[in-house]
Parts: structure tokens; sequence; C-alpha cells
């Protein structure tokens, strides 16, 4: 089975959404930009690293890479059947499921982004990634050091993040290098993310969550929190207000999730860090990534091709590498140019039909499956049209 992971905070870098620019999903950058107030553009185009640093640039440009990646899968036909995202990526796993809506999360991802950046501010703090040391040695070191330092991510196998005061967090690194660890990495963060530093950031988000519509997702998203799958609705207001406190227990939830059958995991959105930690927590797992329009058909290829273990077509996959989603381009009335077209040869730039005055055309040369939208339906921008055969 399919599961889509989104990245965090820390993925970000100069000019990553400059791949998306041609191609339509970068619509959303607009509708975005709105519901924020803010040139998601300038981010994702001009803004250099230091400026992408910042917490409220850092997280709102990540949180939109991953949303056009998405967008861009979905028109193609990838589907998935659970979600999770790291840390700030569990709002794009949100949006993806249908939680939330997209301008909800942007506007949930925009206050996120401030309120910790604020929270930074107020109270000075670090992170650190201790590298080959067990879980239970991590805590131990922190404890030792009895003062202002905690796990805050548990991202894969020999591979912990603490966080708090910066010198006891130097502290808790030397006690971690006595006890084995064989490598510590100062992360360049302006916070100690997921400790209680957050807890103003909390109760400032909780205002906009309280204001937000939840509904049950479409698939079960595994949540930060407790590393479990959520399938519904009630519980999400207060799993996102707990994150900011809490450590991300994302090597559980990669446990759990290859506990439930979920072998192949997506990584839709910038870098691909997500992709290493799969690696790293398991040896059986098919790991790919999203963060290109290249990356869509060395998906597509790799997803038709299913482990030697697996038998039978994999859950969440709905189509394969010849095959290809014709999507709206707009909203509107469809109307076929052919209703005859089924299983007829087309070439590139065809025209397959209208949507208001809008001309549906085929980006790709192949055999016209059949259409998924019938005469005089009503449908909306990127829903699929029809499905086309390209080999």
């Amino acid at each position: 089975m399919i599961c889509f992971t989104y990245p965090g905070q820390g993925s970000q870098k100069a000019g990553m959404g400059s791949d998306w620019v041609d191609h339509p999903s970068w619509e959303l950058v607009a509708e975005a930009s709105q519901a924020a107030n803010r040139d998601i553009a300038h981010l994702l185009l001009n803004a250099d690293d230091e400026e992408l640093r910042q917490t409220r640039n850092s997280q709102l440009a990540t949180f939109m890479v991953s949303m056009i990646a998405l967008d861009a899968t979905g028109r193609v036909g990838i589907d998935t059947a659970c979600h999770a995202g790291h840390s700030l990526g569990e709002y794009s796993a949100l949006v993806a499921a249908g939680v939330i809506d997209f301008v909800d999360g942007v506007r949930l991802v925009t206050e996120r982004g401030e309120a910790m950046q604020i929270a930074a501010e107020e109270q000075h703090g670090t992170m650190a990634a201790i590298m080959g040391l067990d879980d239970n040695l991590v805590e131990q070191a922190c404890q030792q050091t009895q003062g202002e330092v905690w796990v805050a991510n548990y991202n894969a196998p020999g591979q912990v993040v603490i966080a708090g005061v910066p010198d006891i967090v130097d502290a808790a690194s030397q006690i971690a290098r006595e006890l084995g660890a064989k490598r510590v990495v100062n992360l360049p963060v302006g916070g100690a993310f997921h400790t209680p530093f957050m807890a103003s950031a909390r109760e400032r988000l909780k205002k906009i969550i309280s204001q937000t519509e939840f509904r049950a997702p479409d698939h079960p998203v595994y949540a930060n929190v407790d590393a479990n799958a959520h399938s519904g609705a009630s519980e999400w207001p207060e799993l996102l207000s707990s994150q900011l406190t809490s450590p991300v227990r994302w090597r559980q939830s990669l446990h759990n999730m290859c506990d439930a059958g979920y072998s192949t995991f997506v990584e839709i959105g910038p870098g691909a860090v997500l992709t290493g930690t799969v690696k790293r927590t398991t040896k059986d797992a098919k790991p790919l990534k999203i963060n290109s329009p290249a990356d869509i058909d060395i998906a597509l290829e790799a997803l038709a091709s299913p482990p030697t273990t697996v038998t039978g077509p994999l859950e969440g996959e709905a189509l394969f590498a010849t095959e290809r989603l014709v999507v709206s381009p707009a909203v509107g009335i469809f109307q076929p140019a052919n209703t005859e077209l089924a299983n007829t040869p087309v070439a590139a730039g065809h025209l397959l039909g209208h949507v208001g005055e809008t001309e549906v055309r085929s980006p790709w040369a192949g055999i016209v499956v059949g259409f998924l939208a019938v005469s005089g339906e009503r449908v909306t921008a990127s829903q699929p049209i029809a499905w086309l055969r390209t080999q």
C-alpha cells in the first residue's frame, strides 16, 4: 500500500519553486497568497536561504511546495491509502486528506509560523541532531543535564533531535558523545521547537484552530503526537495544538505504518529528508519523492513495478506509468468535442472538449481510454476529464 508523506521545516532552499512555475499546479500560489496576505511567489522564487530560514517564511514556503506537488501528482492519477507529515508536514497531510480545506490550511500554517517565530524570539533555544545513539540513551543524556533540554524529534533509528537552552543542549550533546553517539550536528534553527518553549505559540494557535472546520479524512492520517492512525475529525484540534510542545514521533509512525501494511512511501514536497528516514527505518519499504515535475514520471514508472514481495496492485495507486489523466483547466460545464473518441489515437494538443469557453486539450499523445466526465456535467478545476494510455 502507498502512503504519501509531507516534509517539515528545514527542507526549504532558495528557488525551490522555480521548477513548478510553468506547471498548471502553480495556480495555487495566487490563491494561497491572497489567503495569507503574503507574496508567496517571492518566497518560492526570489527569497535567499537566510530569508527562508525565518520560521514564518520557511513553513509557508515548504507547505506551498508540498501543495503544488500534491496537486500535480493528483493530475496524473497517483493516489494514496494514508497520509503522514513531519511537524509542519502534518498540516500538508491534513489538507491532502480533506480534514481541512486548502485556504484554511494556508491560514493555519501562516499563523503557526508567526506564532513559533515569536515564541522563539521570546525564549532563546536551539536544536541538535544526535546520530548513532539509541533513543533511551539520548533521553538519558537529556535527563543527566538536569536542565531545560528535551527530545524534540524521533526521526529514525540512530537519529534523534534534542532541543532547549543552547548551553544545556551543548552539555547534553557532550554526554551523548560519552554514551557512544557517533556524531552531533547543531541545527541552524532559531528556536527549540516541539518543547515546552513553544507553549505561548500553542496558546496562540489554539485560537485559529478553534475557528477551523475539521472533517473526517479520506484515508487515515498518522499523527506526530502519538504515532497512531486517525480516521475521525474531532481529535485533530487537540492533536495539532499538542504537537507544538510534544516530540515528533516519526520513527514510531513509520514502524506503525509498516506494521499496517504500507510498503511504498512517496515524499510530496521539497527535499528528501523523509525519504532518508524511510531508508534508515525499514529495509523493505520503497521510498520515492516528488519535489519537481520531473519526479512525477519517475514515480509513475517506479509504481508500475511493484516489489516482488507484493502480489496484486498497490492499494492507493490509480494509474501505471503508461497512463495519464487529463484534468479540467477551469470551472464550468464540460462538453466533449467528440463522444466517439474512446479507444481512438490522439496527438498531443488534440482538442478533447471545452469547459465553458476554455479548451481542454491533451498534453500527451496516446489512446483515449474513455471520458471521466459526461457531457453537460459541471466540473471543477483539476477534476479528471479523460483517461489516456500513452504507450
